[in-house]
């Protein structure tokens, strides 16, 4: 008999949590590293995860009327300089290629960090009447931005992701739309990924460099911490300017149009782990789980097993589901925490006696509940299960967001609250920067985001002690 395969332990989330996500990002199969810092290799499991993902928000962007396209991935350094805020934004991690072959190149490209500068170079070439407008353009790509510090799945230098960009006629089709697309995210994190958000617009010190306005869905991680799971732009006509885009009106005269950018990437992934695993390893989502359900014969050496767990897959592939049978000979411990490990939302165990009363054991992964059920409702109770396991990770997750959402009154009492609690401590601000930088410099947090939903909670900035204009939520992010 082959040697059993040891299912490795992970270090326990609670005493240190940052080894708790690496151990899971590499013994749940997700990730790799490569002979280059900071590069990571995506393995088949994390890839499939990404797919899913992919192929679920595609379908939602084409309902908006997006298309897919394909940039460059150099960008001239000219290009670059076009739009002085954008650049200086991204200049430090830009990597450059200065060798073409052999001989040296007249003028350096730099390797996409993000792609404004080569959307913006076309849309000036295809804009030119009010007939044309709107575009919305998507593409799915990698960029590189020369980090520092790497970390699995949320800091790495080369990473996937997508970037939309539109461009409209008026100022308030382009606000719209920007805030639309922020909505399509915030539904993707909630109702597939069983992530809740909190909706927002970034403060002008955090938003994107050339954007008028920010938007962004904040979540909070397992450790308390927040993390920026998806952005939209409003440009405005800034970046049209700049680059010289100007399209003929209803009423014949030559006006820029006005520009939206909007994108989530491989982070998501990070999240999902961050938000759901546990102390065994993944917890993953049902919509986006490349094995939704495993099934896992007992005594499958005696009589009819293999055969009853076979017609059990068909069954189940047959009605739609991604599924996989484990027929290895690994021990049924085995397989159990090996599946536990790597998230599979459905665990379906049948053995001999199973088969002679006519019914199979389901295994929820979220909370280890199990249900006996007969072999005629298979499909209707695997696809119940599913959804039960979608809610209670949802709800999960919600019940964790609001038990450490904070206000505060001063700084000093928003500092003690993130000290002991972590978590969102939102709090009055006049707006000023100032008050900002202090808030970062002596509580240690960052502006999350303005919400969407406003409370007055007093009349005074927390920081300055003056008129207060909104609500901010802060937080230690990754």
């Amino acid at each position: 008999m082959a040697k059993e395969k040891r299912v490795e332990q992970i270090a326990d989330m609670e005493a240190d949590f940052t080894q708790w996500f690496t151990d899971v990002c590499r013994k749940a199969q997700l990730i790799d590293y490569s002979s280059i810092k900071g590069m990571y290799i995506l393995r088949p499991y994390g890839y499939a995860i990404w797919e899913n993902m992919q192929h679920i928000l595609d379908a939602e962007f084409k309902k908006q009327g997006v298309e897919n396209v394909y940039m460059p991935m150099l960008i001239p350094e000219s290009l670059l300089q076009k739009e002085k805020d954008h650049v200086e934004g991204f200049a430090p991690e830009c990597a450059w290629v200065t060798m073409g072959g052999s001989e040296e190149l007249e003028e350096r490209y730099c390797i996409r960090p993000t792609s404004e500068t080569l959307f913006c170079d076309h849309f000036k070439n295809i804009v030119q009447s009010h007939r044309d407008l709107p575009v919305k353009y998507n593409q799915w790509c990698s960029v590189l931005r020369w980090e520092k510090t790497s970390r699995p799945f949320l800091r790495h230098r080369e990473f996937l992701w997508q970037e939309g960009h539109t461009v409209h006629a008026t100022a308030e089709e382009a606000e719209a739309f920007t805030q639309q697309m922020l909505n399509v995210y915030a539904d993707f994190c909630e109702n597939v990924l069983a992530m809740p958000v909190t909706r927002g617009q970034k403060t002008d010190k955090e938003k994107f460099n050339g954007a008028e306005a920010t938007y962004a869905i904040e979540c909070m991680m397992h450790d308390h911490k927040a993390l920026q799971a998806g952005t939209s732009h409003y440009f405005g006509d800034g970046f049209a300017k700049a680059f010289e885009i100007a399209y003929t009106d209803k009423n014949n005269q030559r006006v820029a149009p006005f520009e939206t950018s909007w994108g989530v990437s491989t982070r998501l992934i990070g999240g999902i782990i961050m938000t759901h695993g546990d102390n065994n390893g993944l917890v993953l989502p049902p919509m986006i789980a490349p094995i939704q359900i495993v099934i896992l014969p007992i005594a499958q050496h005696k009589p009819g097993v293999l055969e009853a767990a076979n017609a059990l897959k068909a069954r189940l592939s047959e009605a739609g589901f991604r599924v996989k049978l484990d027929d290895s000979d690994n021990s049924m411990g085995w397989k159990c925490a090996e599946y536990e490990m790597k998230g599979v939302p459905l665990r379906v165990e049948c053995g001999p006696r199973d088969i002679e009363n006519g019914q199979c054991v389901l295994v929820r992964r979220n909370d280890g509940e199990k249900i006996v059920i007969s072999l005629a409702e298979l499909e209707q109770a695997a696809q119940a299960q599913l959804q039960s396991v979608q809610d209670g990770m949802y709800a999960s997750a919600k019940k964790n967001l609001d038990e450490h959402i904070f206000t505060a009154y001063s700084l000093e009492e928003a500092k003690a609250l993130q000290e002991a609690n972590g978590g969102f401590i939102r709090t009055m601000w006049c707006g000023d920067e100032a008050c900002e930088i202090q808030m970062k410099e002596q509580a240690g947090m960052t502006s999350r985001c303005i919400p969407f939903a406003q409370e007055h909670l007093s009349d005074t900035c927390a920081c300055c002690g003056r008129p207060a204009q909104k609500m901010v939520y802060w937080g230690v992010a990754y």
